[in-house]
């Protein structure tokens, strides 16, 4: 049972030269321990040793065919043979040198035959110390037992031999830079051992029997047939654990690639294709070394548009068998067929397109097992002429193969399934580019090593127009089209995603600002060509804001840039920064009207600040950073206190004091005005609470939002803080913005009615700079008008202006509303206004916003107290 090698480590140059320089030496030990032995075992030769040594050989040769390699480490095998057998009648009948040659021409022999040139020094080598140590075991011992050749020394020296092999097998796992645990060693030497002794002891056990025995030839021969029978159940057995092994090495290949291929960026190649072809060769190599096939070749299609990717192991094939699908001459006969079993096809009585294709093929026979995923072809897979050719491919090879090209199959197509689903998740379904994960992966792979790079952010400004006319199918259409005149336009090379909606984002590799705009311009020219829609021409405007990736912290890097400053610069590499970046100066560059805008700090800064109010607002308010100020009205002429309307301020800890117009859109825009509105009539009845409970009849008016109009239990929430604090409903007046009242008033009517069924005051402020319809003003439930400061500032020197404010106060009156002036800044102001006969008047005039403690200074110096005729207190301005 020598140990042999069973393949060469090729994808290990180093390790094949040591193994050389290993084989050498082996073979130059077995040369010289063969000398050595034959110097000191001379003999005489004669004829009858030609015919011993043929029948040797024949011995020899019959039990290389019977062998079964087990692999021992990647690399190294154990083979199980007879060899015992043949050695044992050797060194019974035949000097060193005829059992050596026999040997030799054997085991050379059949791994000629086999094609394993690779391992001939090392077996050579290895033979001949087999031969040469057992030699030495018979013939000491045959010295030390008088000279006797007895059995003893026999079965002592052919048992030597398998140890001899192994230990040398040992050496070469060393050498081949394997490891292998001592526990795995002393359960090989064990194995060797107990298989060499049966094999020994059959060997002297028939040799003796055969020859003293008389008619002993019947029970040798049953005895060799027992034990052939036992080594082919225990060889299936081993074959069987070896397909298992080979199963679960391809399997476990298969599986590491593909979690090497998941892994690879958005940009990589796709996961179907992305499979190294080392571990395609590391498959066919194992599929070969299993069979003992010449070659192994393995056809696989990753795309059912794409021809076939070739990979061979083993003999070189011809050039032209590589690529088969692609020259298109003709089909082959083992690419079309049917169905997914094994096929085992003979030269000899092959169909003749069939042998056709082995001759070309170069080879003798073949098993063929196509790879399908139901009707789809994956691929195909080829082995190639049995090493062993007297006994070709047997049944164990097919259902090895067929189990194998059936665990292909389905990797393959799970590899299919896996590249669809990557791509999906990389890629925006509608228009196929990337979406916003892939984007983000690619460009932070283009990021890394182009720093000068600008991100584009585009917004294609119709979608809801188009979708509210035609459907969202036209509109998907639209948004197709634009994403194919993009690429147009960019370029194959250039990273281009779809976010959402209208919404692109592309990053240009290696461009500044002057490049990025000319970019832009070419692409609002592109994207603004009106979209044939069915019969239709259909518009659409483009805004695009870019950033730069070389900028930090809103600084652009220019040659003079200080080092310091280029140290920050892989903080802003971020792709969530440039692509916030550039949504930032789109939006500059929508509120600005312009086309295009890159970004520039103070953008940054804005909505920076913006976001800051919106996430610090509600916090304000609960630590009385926002408070309540409030500017008196007074009624015309009489100079009565009437009322004051409550405006909220908020002085932020690092922004200072900030004007509402500031602050109050962003708080709406976020959702937060409800609890701005909340706050401010709590803060405001409270106040007029404590004014009523001094006998003062004070009334306040709050500004309302749009939202709250659409809020139809708002006016629950007004009559349950009305009843809180205990205040009359008419002492509550509620203002809305002209333009808010009639961009929906069917909309608003059902809440406007309900507070006007409560007994509140209803204004309509910023009167005539809005679009409200008399008809709609008439029908509303308001009580008073607000005539826009606007108007009033204008009065003195306008005499347009001062045309409009008296029409308003008419038609006010008209309709039995109360009119209010506010932004009075001027006696001849005040004078005219109560001239034509307005109700109240509010401004800098009078009075400026005020808090609540100077808003009680100013009443005590500025205004004059007098009994009323409901008994209640009432204040007059002084002049």
């Amino acid at each position: 049972m020598p140990a042999s090698t069973d393949r060469t480590p090729e994808d290990y140059p180093m390790l094949n030269r040591r193994f050389g320089v290993f084989s050498v030496l082996v073979l130059v030990a077995g040369v010289a321990a063969a000398l050595g032995v034959t110097w000191w075992l001379p003999f005489d030769g004669g004829s009858e040793l030609i015919w011993t040594g043929l029948l040797l050989a024949v011995g020899f040769l019959i039990v290389e065919q019977l062998s079964v390699n087990i692999d021992v480490r990647g690399g190294v095998s154990w083979t199980i043979s007879f060899t015992e057998i043949p050695l044992a009648i050797g060194l019974f009948v035949a000097p060193f040198p005829v059992v050596l040659a026999a040997h030799l021409v054997a085991g050379v022999g059949t791994l000629l035959a086999r094609r394993v040139q690779d391992r001939v020094l090392y077996n050579t080598g290895a033979e001949t110390l087999e031969i040469a140590v057992a030699f030495t075991v018979f013939a000491f011992l045959t010295d030390t037992l008088s000279g006797r050749p007895g059995w003893f020394a026999v079965f002592a020296g052919a048992l030597s031999a398998p140890v001899t092999s192994t230990l040398l097998a040992l050496v070469a796992v060393f050498v081949l830079g394997r490891r292998i645990r001592l526990g795995a060693a002393t359960k090989l030497v064990s194995r060797t051992l107990v298989l060499g002794l049966v094999n020994a002891s059959v060997g002297v056990v028939g040799y003796e029997v055969a020859t003293n025995v008389d008619n002993g030839w019947p029970l040798v021969l049953a005895m060799l047939g027992g034990l052939w029978a036992l080594y082919l159940a225990y060889s299936g057995l081993l074959r069987e654990q070896r397909d298992l092994e080979a199963l679960s090495e391809v399997s476990l290949i298969v599986a590491r690639s593909g979690r090497r291929a998941a892994a690879r960026p958005a940009a990589g190649a796709d996961t179907a294709a992305a499979v190294s072809s080392e571990d395609w060769l590391g498959i066919a190599q194992r599929i070969k070394d299993q069979l003992g096939a010449a070659r192994v070749v393995l056809r696989l299609r990753f795309d059912p548009q794409q021809p076939m990717h070739t990979v061979v192991a083993g003999d070189e094939m011809a050039k032209a068998m590589y690529d088969l699908e692609a020259t298109g001459a003709r089909a082959d006969a083992l690419l079309r067929l049917p169905g997914s079993h094994v096929r085992h096809f003979r030269r000899v009585d092959a169909l003749p397109e069939v042998r056709t294709a082995l001759v070309e093929r170069d080879a003798q026979e073949a098993l063929v097992v196509p790879l399908r995923s139901a009707s789809h072809l994956l691929g195909v897979v080829e082995a190639h002429d049995k090493l062993s050719r007297w006994r070709g491919f047997g049944q164990a090879d097919i259902r090895m193969i067929g189990t194998t090209a059936s665990h292909l199959a389905t990797a393959l197509d799970n590899r299919r399934l896996l590249a669809t689903l990557r791509h999906d998740a990389y890629h925006d379904p509608l228009t196929g580019l990337y979406n916003r994960p892939g984007f983000r992966q690619v460009a932070t792979e283009l990021l890394g090593t182009n720093p000068g790079s600008v991100m584009l952010r585009v917004d294609l400004e119709v979608q809801p127009a188009i979708s509210d006319a035609l459907g969202y199918a036209w509109s998907d259409r639209i948004t197709i089209a634009a994403g194919r005149r993009l690429r147009d336009t960019l370029g194959a090379d250039t990273p281009l995603a779809r976010l959402e909606g209208g919404a692109f984002a592309a990053l240009l590799v290696d461009s500044d600002f002057d490049q990025a705009q000319l970019v832009a311009n070419q692409l609002i020219v592109s994207l603004s060509t009106p979209y044939p829609v069915d019969r239709l021409s259909i518009e659409a405007g483009v805004v695009i804001g870019y950033s730069s990736a070389s900028m930090a912290d809103g600084v652009l890097f220019s040659e003079t840039t200080s080092a310091n400053a280029r140290d920050v610069a892989p903080a802003t590499m971020d792709v969530d920064e440039l692509l916030k970046r550039a949504d930032v100066a789109l939006r500059a560059a929508r509120t600005s009207g312009e086309p295009a805008r890159a970004y520039v700090p103070s953008m940054g800064q804005m909505f920076l600040r913006r976001f800051q109010l919106v996430t610090q607002f509600r916090q304000a308010m609960e630590t009385g950073q926002v408070k309540i100020h409030y500017q008196p009205k007074i009624s015309l002429p009489s100079r009565e206190i009437l009322g004051v309307e409550a405006l909220v301020r908020w002085r932020h800890p690092e922004f200072g004091d900030l004007h509402p117009d500031e602050f109050v859109p962003a708080v709406e825009a976020a959702g937060l005005v409800d609890a701005l509105t909340d706050f401010v009539l709590e803060q405001s009845l409270i106040k007029v609470r404590k004014w009523m409970d001094r006998g003062l009849r004070i009334g306040v008016a709050v500004n309302l939002s749009v939202r709250s109009l659409a809020n139809l239990s708002f006016p629950d929430s007004v009559s349950a803080v009305l009843k809180r604090h205990d205040v009359p409903p008419e002492l509550l007046t509620l203002e809305l913005t002209e333009s808010g009242v009639m961009a929906d008033p069917q909309r608003a009517l059902p809440v406007l009615r309900a507070l006007s069924n409560l007994g509140v005051v209803l204004a309509v402020d910023d009167f005539g700079t809005g679009y409200s319809s008399l008809a709609y003003l008439r029908q509303l439930p308001v009580d008073e008008v607000k005539i826009d400061k606007s108007f009033v500032f204008g009065m003195g020197s306008d005499l347009g202006d001062l045309a409009v404010v008296r029409s308003i106060v008419e038609l006010g009156h008209s309709l039995g509303l109360t009119v209010v002036a506010e932004g009075v800044e001027e006696d001849v102001a005040r004078d005219q206004l109560a001239a034509m006969g307005c109700d109240v008047a509010q401004g800098y005039l009078i009075s400026r916003p005020l808090s609540e403690e100077r808003l009680e200074a100013w009443l005590q110096a500025r205004t004059a107290q007098a009994r009323g005729i409901r008994d209640e207190t009432v204040l007059t301005l002084l002049s």
